[in-house]
């Protein structure tokens, strides 16, 4: 998930290590930070496969023309998707599998990029989300009857407030999976619908 966000993130503009870092705590959310005893290792990896590159400034170019020299600051290295990266990031974009859902952070990642993911692949995301967010409300349901009588308030309040949090998730994952829709029939060219009959006029049966 960390090279598809640094991808997804270079795709729309080149950056250099600080604002990329930043950004990325954007995207994930506040799920998880991301130090730069991460992020650095993970670029350096990136660009030795070739799916970014680097623009170091010379020192030099960022001081007056008669500053001493060795006095200024190193410049920013800015780092910019190449087109091996683009076409990782097209490839990782298309995928969706339970890997693009089954974990929340994961299924986060992939919605802050929605915006470059064809809508047939973000509604097999979004379905698989739900099935899956479902399958974990009805874990927490058959949990909480069979326990509820062992349970103290506290617990049992605590329980009850992640049956809420999941249940508000499906509505929300339901409205999106209907936007999609009438979006994608918005955008369906008319010829492609079939005609509606017209006054008086039967629906052909054939």
């Amino acid at each position: 998930m960390l090279e598809f966000a640094i991808l997804g993130l270079l795709h729309q503009s080149p950056m250099h290590g600080y604002e990329l870092r930043k950004q990325l705590a954007q995207v994930l959310g506040g799920l998880r930070s991301i130090s730069y005893g991460s992020l650095y290792p993970a670029l350096r990896r990136m660009q030795a496969a070739g799916l970014i590159s680097t623009d170091e400034p010379a020192p030099r170019s960022l001081l007056p023309a008669d500053a001493p020299p060795l006095t200024g600051r190193r410049g920013k290295v800015v780092y910019t998707i190449t087109a091996d990266g683009k076409e990782r990031f097209h490839e990782l974009v298309g995928q969706t599998g339970p890997e693009a859902y089954d974990d929340g952070g994961s299924f986060g990642v992939r919605l802050a990029f929605f915006r470059h993911t064809a809508r047939d692949v973000r509604l097999r995301i979004l379905e698989g989300r739900r099935r899956t967010v479902e399958r974990q409300r009805e874990g927490l349901r058959t949990s909480l009857s069979r326990t509820r009588e062992r349970l103290d308030r506290y617990t049992l309040e605590l329980q009850r407030h992640g049956l809420e949090s999941v249940d508000r998730e499906v509505r929300w994952l339901a409205e999106l999976i209907d936007k999609e829709l009438v979006d994608g029939e918005r955008a369906e060219p008319p010829g492609d619908r079939p005609a509606a009959p017209g006054p008086g006029k039967r629906p052909d049966t054939d």
